[in-house]
């Protein structure tokens, strides 16, 4: 299975997700937290937000319109309003590169 580039490792900062939208997927939001990197997609389930322009706090990250959080590890919702989990992929690094499996979408 191919796996898609996503952005270099070095472009992804504690607390400071990436917003990136490669072919075939939809926007999607790219994550480190101690040294591990997360992906999700980057649209609250709740209201037409994206997560990037939220607020990052460890592993959650908080909606910009209604104060709601997710975990960035399991896409868990972990705040009011917001209840339906945001999908999260699986990351590898290659070449210093944050790649997911092409299969994902």
């Amino acid at each position: 299975m191919s796996n898609v580039i996503l952005c270099k490792t070095d472009e992804v900062k504690d607390e400071a997700p990436v917003a990136v939208t490669p072919d075939g997927f939809p926007a999607l939001a790219v994550y480190v937290f101690e040294g591990e990197y997360y992906v999700t997609d980057n649209l609250c389930t709740h209201g037409m937000a994206m997560l990037t322009d939220g607020y990052q706090d460890g592993d959650e990250v908080e909606c910009p319109f209604h104060g709601g959080a997710f975990s960035i590890k399991t896409g868990e919702a972990t705040s009011f309003p917001c209840q339906i989990p945001v999908k999260t992929y699986p990351v590898t690094i290659e070449d210093g590169n944050v790649c997911i499996p092409a299969a994902s979408n």
